[in-house]
């Protein structure tokens, strides 16, 4: 009996793992692919990926894209685009994001991903700050 104890706890660990990689894949994916209709200038796919409080804070995707191109200018167009580390939240997770601007700078965004009810995930803010050279 005790084994077989065991071996559910290991597979539901085993399972909770395997589901917490499938929600980082997502993540990135889905930042990815806002990254891309930023860098094309397609506001309504660039704001699809909002999770409902970005959606009320802006309400049209064009106001979304003069705030990315205004206060996030370092998304709009990089160069570069890595992910860092992901860390599971309270409410989803969060994603580190290494990005050189057209400029060549260094930037690290942090993204927060919000589960919605129906198990998606939503992005539900970026934190950018310039990235400190060691």
């Amino acid at each position: 009996m005790r084994a077989f104890i065991l071996l559910i706890t290991i597979l539901i660990a085993f399972v909770s793992s395997v589901r917490a990689a499938d929600d980082v894949a997502t993540a990135q994916a889905m930042i990815r692919a806002q990254d891309e209709a930023i860098s094309r200038d397609d506001a309504a796919t660039a704001f699809s990926y909002a999770a409902p409080a970005i959606k009320g804070l802006f309400a049209r995707a064009e106001i979304f894209m003069a705030i990315v191109r205004q206060g996030y200018a370092p998304l709009y167009k990089p160069r570069s685009f890595e992910f860092g580390e992901a860390k599971k939240t309270e409410e989803g997770l969060s994603q580190l994001v290494f990005i050189t601007d057209a400029e060549g700078a260094a930037w690290e965004a942090l993204y927060l991903i919000e589960k919605q009810p129906d198990g998606s995930l939503k992005i539900n803010g970026c934190t950018l700050k310039k990235a400190t050279t060691a």
